[in-house]
C-alpha cells in the first residue's frame, strides 16, 4: 500500500495460522479469551483498520483489494465485496450477501468481516473468508464473560458464524485451504490461470520493510496491549482459606490501579502487595515474575501463590 506504484490496483491474498487481530480501537481485555489464546499458542495482534476483532486459522481466506484513493470509495464496502460474493454464487454458495455495513453472510450467519484504511492517498478494503475454520476454537478465544469488565473502546458484535465449505457445490467443498484460494483469484480476475494475470512481485527491500513493521507494530507489546482503552477489572473468588477480591484499573495495558478486598488470613497491609503491581504489565508472564520475588503468605495467609495469580488474570 504504502510502495507500490499503484498504477492498477492489487489483489491480495493471505492464509494465516491461528490467531485474533483485534481491531484498532478495540480493548483486548474485552475482546479475547487471553487464558484460552495463551493455553493454545494462538497469536494475537492488533490493526490499523477500525472494525472488530476476528479470528483466522488455516481455514480461512482473507483478501484485500490495494487500491488509490478515489475520493468516494471510503466506506463503500459493496464496491469491494461485489466481485467476491460474484465469485462465491459461482462456486454454490447462492445466499451469500453484504449485510449491513461490512459483514458477508449466508441465512443469516456470518462468514467475512470486512475493514477499510486510507492513508495518504491510497486505500485498502480487506476482509475474511471463512471455509473451513474451527467454530469451536472462535467461540471459546473470543468468548468473554462481560461481568465484572466494563471497558472502553469499540467492541465487537458477536454474530452467528458459518463456514463456506457446507454451501458450495461439491466440486468446491474438498479444497484445500490454497486451492479455494487460487479458485477465487481466477474467478475474480476473469482468467482461467492465475499465470495470466499480472503478478507482483516484492524485492528484497520491500521485504526487509515488511518485516521491520512487523518488529516495530504488529508484534510489539504496546501495539497491541498498550492501546487498549483503559478497563476496570474485578476478579473474586472463594478460597478455603477465606475469599479475596482484586478490584483493578488497567491503563495502556499496565496495573494503574489495584484494591485488593476479602477475609483471607493475611497478617501484612495487603497495601505493600498492591504497590509491587502498580505500573505492571497486565500479563500473566509480567505479574508472575513480579510476585516470584515476594512472599505471599503475610498478606493472603494458606492461599497458594498460584491461586493468587490466576485470580488476578483469570478469565472464566
Amino acid at each position: 500500500m504504502e510502495q507500490s506504484d499503484l498504477q492498477e490496483p492489487i489483489l491480495y491474498f493471505y492464509i494465516n495460522s491461528p490467531c485474533i487481530i483485534l481491531g484498532r480501537n478495540q480493548n483486548v481485555y474485552e475482546e479475547v479469551n487471553l487464558d484460552y489464546v495463551r493455553q493454545h499458542q494462538i497469536i494475537v495482534t492488533r490493526r490499523t483498520s477500525g472494525g472488530g476483532a476476528v479470528f483466522d486459522d488455516l481455514g480461512n481466506v482473507s483478501f484485500s483489494f490495494i487500491t488509490k484513493d478515489d475520493g468516494h470509495s471510503n466506506g463503500n464496502f459493496s464496491k469491494f465485496t461485489e466481485p467476491v460474493i460474484t465469485a462465491l454464487h459461482e462456486m454454490g454458495a447462492v445466499d451469500a450477501k453484504l449485510v449491513g455495513r461490512n459483514d458477508l453472510q449466508i441465512n443469516g450467519k456470518k462468514f467475512s468481516g470486512n475493514a477499510m484504511r486510507l492513508q495518504r492517498g491510497r486505500m485498502f478494503s480487506h476482509g475474511t473468508l471463512m471455509y473451513d475454520v474451527n467454530l469451536n476454537v472462535i467461540a471459546k478465544a473470543l468468548n468473554v464473560p462481560k461481568d465484572k469488565i466494563a471497558a472502553k473502546g469499540i467492541k465487537s458484535v458477536h454474530s452467528r458464524v458459518t463456514n463456506l465449505k457446507p454451501f458450495f457445490t461439491p466440486n468446491y467443498q474438498q479444497l484445500t485451504i490454497e486451492e479455494f484460494r487460487d479458485t477465487l483469484a481466477q474467478k475474480i480476475l476473469g482468467v482461467t490461470d492465475l499465470n495470466q494475470a499480472n503478478e507482483y512481485f516484492l524485492d528484497d527491500t520491500a521485504k526487509q520493510a515488511v518485516a521491520d513493521i512487523n518488529h516495530k507494530i504488529f508484534s510489539d507489546w504496546n501495539w497491541i496491549y498498550g492501546n487498549s482503552p483503559q478497563a476496570s477489572i474485578q476478579h473474586r473468588q472463594h478460597f478455603d482459606q477465606g475469599t479475596i477480591d482484586f478490584r483493578l484499573q488497567i491503563k495502556h495495558g499496565c496495573i494503574s490501579y489495584l484494591q485488593v478486598y476479602g477475609d483471607f488470613f493475611g497478617q501484612t497491609d495487603v497495601k505493600k502487595f498492591t504497590e509491587k503491581l502498580i505500573g505492571v504489565r497486565y500479563d500473566r508472564d509480567a505479574i508472575t515474575e513480579v510476585l516470584d520475588k515476594v512472599d505471599l503468605q503475610p498478606y493472603f495467609g494458606k492461599i497458594e501463590r498460584q491461586s493468587i495469580i490466576d485470580l488476578l488474570v483469570r478469565q472464566e
